[in-house]
């Protein structure tokens, strides 16, 4: 029995120290004020940093952690002996840098030369970076933006299902409001009373945002394994300030989240903020005449700011028209030809959040998802 348990306890250090060492920060720096200075970064942080003592220590991490910090003094001697350019390198200096420090950077891949004290914030700021990266095994999270082709499409409850079922199928899930006159999302799933910053309340002071913060901020939902964090419109005419929107993407992708955007049909800053910043934008629009002809406007402006646009066609058609039908009028892929689904308006009234049930609306989200999926594999943008 002791020898198992001693067994347990080495495997149990060995994860985390396996865990440990997937956080660390590599350090070669020999200007003791430089040291200390980048050993104090890290550590607020919390960042674990290791300071390589020889050539030897180093370059057995240097393949490994995730940043690697360099002076000058380094980032030679990393360079005298071999090692290969890689992502992930900062070499500071005092003062403004040199053409040596740029030909050294260059030949390492470092990312940047930082100037110290002037560019801690900056540091900091990737030192932060590489933390949450870590925390999320690495993965790059992926943002989506819901447009309603025309009113009444059905964008929020598209983009609340989407959400709603990442968040349920255990994956982190962040719902952005970016409609000020839509009500508000939080009215959607639940959370209209709940405790939780809204758009109004939020303040970006250095263009960054660190996404443990902002979801410790906002109102949660839902009751699947993760749980779906929300940024909501509040019952105000101020709507998301248009430079906050990308710091708020951004955090998501950094956190590995799936970001989902409900986005206005009509071009507001924010709303192109948030279109321009989306690895897929989809239209959702009704199968009727009159719709197809207010979407081809918003495809317009779609066209001009989205990397990929697809098409979720909304059905029935009163006069018959086909899903494909109205994908070749708006010249754009069709993503998912979603059926109606029976009271779903109804359900919503009494309180069913969108996307937690097993109808149209939750396949149709699941279909978004899986192309948002596809995307990520490099495949995006052939026709389902």
């Amino acid at each position: 029995m002791e020898r198992q348990s001693d067994r347990a306890q080495g495997r149990q250090a060995g994860r985390q120290s396996g865990r440990q060492q997937d956080r660390l920060c590599l350090i070669v720096a020999e200007d003791p004020d430089l040291l200390d200075a980048l050993l104090r970064l890290a550590a607020a942080a919390d960042v674990a940093a290791q300071r390589a003592a020889d050539a030897a220590d180093a370059r057995r991490a240097w393949s490994r952690a995730p940043m690697v910090l360099l002076d000058r003094a380094g980032a030679v001697r990393c360079l005298r002996a071999g090692f290969g350019r890689r992502g992930g390198v900062v070499i500071a200096v005092t003062g403004e840098p040199v053409a040596e420090d740029w030909r050294v950077a260059v030949a390492l891949g470092a990312d940047r030369v930082v100037e110290l004290p002037l560019g801690e914030a900056t540091l900091a700021g990737m030192l932060a970076d590489v933390r949450e990266r870590t925390a999320a095994g690495g993965r790059s999270g992926q943002v989506v933006a819901v447009v309603g082709g025309c009113g009444g499409a059905g964008a929020s409850v598209l983009a609340t299902a989407v959400a709603t079922v990442t968040a349920r199928d255990g994956a982190g899930a962040l719902l952005v409001d970016c409609d000020p006159l839509g009500g508000g999302l939080d009215l959607l799933v639940g959370l209209e009373q709940a405790e939780g910053m809204r758009w109004p309340e939020l303040t970006i002071g250095d263009g960054r945002v660190q996404a443990a913060s902002l979801h410790a901020a906002l109102p949660h939902a839902g009751s699947g394994r993760t749980p779906l964090s929300v940024l909501s419109c509040a019952r105000s005419p101020q709507g998301p300030d248009p430079s906050a929107v990308p710091v708020v993407l951004d955090a998501g992708r950094r956190s590995g989240d799936t970001v989902v955007c409900d986005v206005p049909r009509y071009p507001t800053d924010a709303a192109l903020a948030a279109v321009g910043g989306a690895d897929l934008a989809v239209l959702i629009v009704p199968a009727g005449l009159r719709a197809c002809a207010a979407a081809a406007r918003v495809v317009d402006v779609l066209a001009e700011h989205a990397a990929t646009v697809e098409l979720v066609v909304r059905g029935p058609s009163p006069g018959g028209i086909t899903p494909d039908e109205v994908a070749g009028a708006l010249g754009l892929p069709l993503l998912h030809a979603m059926r109606a689904e029976r009271d779903l308006a109804g359900a919503m009234e009494r309180g069913r959040v969108p996307g937690s049930g097993r109808g149209p609306l939750a396949t149709a989200a699941r279909a978004v998802r899986a192309r948002l999926t596809a995307a990520d594999q490099g495949v995006l943008g052939a026709a389902s």
